[in-house]
């Protein structure tokens, strides 16, 4: 929908190896429908592939449509391996097309205007900060999905899947590089999963600075996000898509005059999804950077790699350790 909705593109095919999906989306949007992504890209040879794939599909179709000079925005996360993310940037560097890499919540009222306030300095310096994510994915979610809940081809559970856009968002409001992750991983409410459902830890800026988190997919319900910063000047609360900065007080919320129907999909989308989607296509056509550059989400998949290895070995990260095995992608 967001691409019928654009001037600058026009919808030429979908594909998913599922025919009734591909075959029911092509009568809704009036575009063909193909059941292998090769044939597709060989046949339409279109100059962009948005990637709503399993995570671990990510890389190899990105490459795939890289290497033939197409551009590519692919949802998040880039993939589930920090290696396999940084082929993807190397490969469209090489190739000279534009990779972008979804995190709409950047778009969101109470975000632009907490990194306004910051960028401005008008918060001062970031003392503490704090993120928790406390959703319900129930049983039914894994066993209706013949990839969720995997390590090989989801990657992870409450982080990789829910977490890692509010993750993204404080990230990008620090806007430092991190020092080391230290965190833990369970499986306390899904018996029929592989992957964590519980996460907490933090994350320490070579600032000095310490950010903590907490996940958890087995609440009762899906529970605003919230994000809590301690600043020298305001104390920041961010709940869902908006903001209080208490020092005035301000407060900022959705505009109600900006809505984006998606059809029947996730109501808290929202319309930043759109304006993600526009502003990458209004960047192929002008040349411009994106708002959110490839190498900025690959940051955030840094973070998230390390979370994991972190969970797993059950000992502290660094981020250059992460550099030391995959190579450093620069801004």
């Amino acid at each position: 929908r967001c691409i019928k909705n654009d001037p600058l593109a026009e919808l030429v095919a979908v594909c998913d190896v599922k025919e009734d999906r591909a075959k029911a989306k092509a009568e809704e949007f009036g575009c063909k429908y193909y059941l292998d992504y090769k044939e597709m890209i060989d046949k339409e040879q279109p100059d962009v592939v948005h990637l709503c794939l399993p995570h671990y599909l990510h890389p190899i179709v990105a490459i795939y449509c890289e290497e033939r000079g197409i551009n590519v925005l692919t949802e998040k996360p880039m993939s589930i391996e920090l290696k396999d993310a940084k082929a993807m940037i190397d490969t469209a560097k090489a190739h000279n097309v534009t990779l972008g890499c979804i995190f709409q919540n950047r778009y969101n009222a109470g975000t632009v205007l907490v990194k306004d306030l910051l960028d401005r300095g008008e918060l001062g310096k970031i003392k503490s900060a704090k993120l928790a994510v406390t959703w319900d994915r129930s049983d039914k979610y894994y066993t209706s999905s013949d990839w969720k809940g995997t390590w090989d081809k989801e990657g992870g559970g409450v982080i990789i899947d829910q977490a890692i856009h509010t993750m993204d968002m404080l990230r990008y409001l620090v806007n430092e590089e991190i020092d080391f992750v230290d965190a833990t991983i369970a499986n306390r409410g899904h018996a029929i999963i592989d992957v964590e459902d519980s996460a907490e830890g933090i994350i320490k800026y070579k600032s000095g600075l310490l950010t903590a988190f907490h996940a958890i997919n087995y609440y009762s319900y899906d529970a605003p996000v919230e994000i809590e910063m301690d600043c020298e000047k305001a104390l920041v609360k961010m709940y869902a898509d908006s903001a209080d900065v208490i020092f005035k007080p301000i407060h900022i919320d959705r505009n109600p005059n900006e809505d984006f129907h998606y059809g029947n999909v996730k109501s808290y989308w929202g319309v930043n999804h759109v304006k993600q989607i526009q502003n990458y296509y209004h960047c192929l056509v002008t040349g411009e950077k994106p708002f959110i550059p490839v190498e900025s989400a690959y940051k955030t998949m840094e973070m998230i790699c390390a979370v994991y290895k972190s969970g797993k070995e059950r000992r502290r990260v660094t981020i250059e350790e992460m550099r030391k095995e995959v190579g450093t992608v620069e801004e």
